[in-house]
Formats: C-alpha cells, sequence, structure tokens
C-alpha cells in the first residue's frame, strides 16, 4: 500500500523555476516546506491557546494544581505526580505560565 499520494498543485511559474534551481527533488522540498509550515501553524496555535486558555483551563488553573490532585480519586492520585519535583507556577493573564515567587 502506497505511504504517498499524488496532487496537483498549481503555483506561479516563476515560483517553480526558483525552487528548480535550488532543489532537483522539487516534491522533496515541498513536502519540506508543507512539513515546516504545518509545525509553525501548530506552534501558533498552541500560544495562542496559552495566551487565551479555555475558561475550564483557566479554572483548573486558578485553583492549583494541588487542588486538583487532592480532589481525584485515591487509588487514581497514588503515585501520580511528584508533588516536590519542578517548580511552583501560576497561570497570569496576559502573562501566561509565571513561576511563582518571581
Amino acid at each position: 500500500m502506497p505511504t504517498s499520494e499524488r496532487v496537483t498543485v498549481t503555483l506561479p511559474a516563476d515560483l517553480v523555476r526558483e525552487i528548480d534551481r535550488l532543489e532537483k527533488n522539487r516534491s522533496k522540498f515541498l513536502q519540506e516546506a508543507a512539513r515546516r509550515e504545518l509545525e509553525r501553524r501548530r506552534r501558533a496555535l498552541l500560544e495562542r491557546s496559552l495566551r487565551s486558555p479555555h475558561p475550564e483551563t483557566a479554572e483548573l488553573a486558578e485553583a492549583g494544581f494541588q487542588d486538583w490532585a487532592s480532589s481525584l480519586p485515591q487509588e487514581d492520585a497514588a503515585g501520580l505526580v511528584d508533588l516536590q519535583a519542578g517548580k511552583e507556577v501560576r497561570w497570569v493573564p496576559g502573562e501566561g505560565w509565571t513561576e511563582v515567587g518571581r
């Protein structure tokens, strides 16, 4: 079963010439460019989400991890997270996650 699909893409002739000057394998070039662009867009979406979290997420952050962890059923919470590890952080609207005490 092939893992690739053939697609038809229309590009301006001058752009195709520029690609061909730099890369012999046009498909490889466009594949790499598409992967980079998808990754850039995923990062942008994540950054936007962190700047403006869903209201339920903001409520969770406000309540604090400790409160959330203590609300878990005991059998689920045991050994789930080492509460002494890491750094204490807090969500600051407009700034994002900020280390407590900074």
